[in-house]
């Protein structure tokens, strides 16, 4: 909801998508940078006891940059205030994915050779994408609804208060919450973005941030300049609406084929199903590319987290699977800038350049890599 609302806020006070563009790009990168660290004070102190320290400083950090912006102050202010707030940024969606994998696997090397027990733990992360589909429905319909029917800063309040509401009911579920690991004093582990399958799927969903980022800006521009903004909230929702239908068939399906071989088919899925979007000048058309579009998005991000937990110890699992998901942000930066130059100079619809160029990058990210993605498709495990 932030990403949308600071977009509908900062053009409704400045006008400018590049100016928007460019906090997206600035909070983006802030927020890659900061999430693996705060997962891995999750695994160090527990999660709960992370929580509360720092979600209070983001939320007074979203205050303020939206104080700043109602009272149109210097745009450097907003800067550095979306800079301090995503300094506080938590993967909540790699703590939840990490509760599920304590409860269905405590002990990690006898799941491994368990493949019903591998069955579950799929069917609990596509479960999870599945909720993050509800969210990504009605969060764009919530943001677009407040703030153009109540006022612009309204969207972002409205997501400052469901994160106030919801990390405290979160923190209160104690029977879930996997045990705090301490460091030693001689860690036997190497630090995770070293690890080769990790960085395999890592350095793609970079890229395939600057795709999320690049599609949100660039769809909200599409809809603006046809006079009905207040469409682009669903438009993403049925984005959201194709990827948790596909989210759902994932965690039904008993795969034969490893995680990396399914990252790799979706990642070129999504990439063919870009191109559609460079066509249509139409919302309605839109919409139905979108909507197909999203068939691959959830599975691939599924397949990205089967593909990254598998390949560190428990100890250090919050961090991998927020390492799947950090560099995203890192693309959207990049992409959100450049988003906002396109459309500020040759419109929405040739935006949409964007996106396909970020998802071309994305699947040929993986060639240096081809060594890791041919052993892990090629050895027989009883968890593929």
């Amino acid at each position: 909801m932030d990403s949308l609302a600071l977009v509908f806020i900062v053009v409704a006070v400045n006008g400018s998508y590049a100016i928007a563009g460019g906090l997206s790009a600035a909070a983006s990168i802030v927020i890659s940078i900061a999430t693996p660290h705060w997962s891995r004070v999750a695994d160090r102190i527990g999660q709960s006891n992370m929580l509360i320290r720092v979600v209070p400083i983001k939320i007074a950090g979203l205050s303020l940059f939206t104080f700043l912006v109602l009272n149109q102050s210097p745009t450097w202010t907003w800067f550095a205030a979306i800079i301090f707030a995503e300094s506080f940024s938590v993967n909540t969606g790699g703590l939840v994915r990490r509760r599920w994998l304590h409860v269905l696997s405590p002990d990690k090397s006898t799941t491994a050779e368990d493949e019903s027990d591998r069955h579950l733990v799929n069917t609990a992360y596509s479960f999870e994408a599945l909720m993050d589909e509800v969210v990504f429905i009605l969060g764009p319909i919530i943001v677009t609804a407040c703030a153009t029917s109540i006022a612009p800063a309204a969207g972002i309040i409205v997501g400052i208060l469901f994160m106030a509401i919801g990390v405290p009911l979160f923190v209160l579920q104690k029977s879930t919450e996997p045990p705090a690991t301490p460091k030693r004093v001689v860690d036997p582990h190497p630090a995770v973005i070293r690890n080769k399958q990790v960085q395999a799927v890592v350095l793609p969903t970079v890229l395939l941030g600057g795709f999320f980022g690049s599609i949100a800006i660039v769809t909200v521009a599409f809809t603006e300049i046809r006079g009905q903004e207040d469409k682009a909230g669903i438009l993403l929702a049925i984005w959201a609406c194709g990827s948790a239908v596909a989210a759902i068939g994932n965690g039904v399906i008993k795969w034969k084929i490893s995680s990396a071989a399914r990252f790799l088919i979706f990642l070129f899925a999504l990439t063919i199903l870009s191109i559609p979007m460079l066509f249509v000048h139409s919302l309605l058309w839109l919409s139905v590319a979108l909507f197909f579009n999203g068939f691959a998005v959830a599975p691939l991000v599924i397949n990205a987290y089967g593909v990254a937990e598998g390949s560190v110890p428990p100890e250090q699992i919050t961090e991998t699977l927020t390492w799947v998901v950090a560099g995203m942000p890192l693309g959207g930066a990049i992409a959100s800038a450049l988003s906002g130059q396109v459309i500020d100079e040759f419109g929405p619809d040739i935006a949409y350049w964007v996106p396909l160029g970020f998802m071309i990058a994305a699947s040929l990210a993986t060639l240096p890599y081809f060594k890791v993605f041919k052993a892990l498709i090629g050895y027989p495990r009883a968890r593929d």
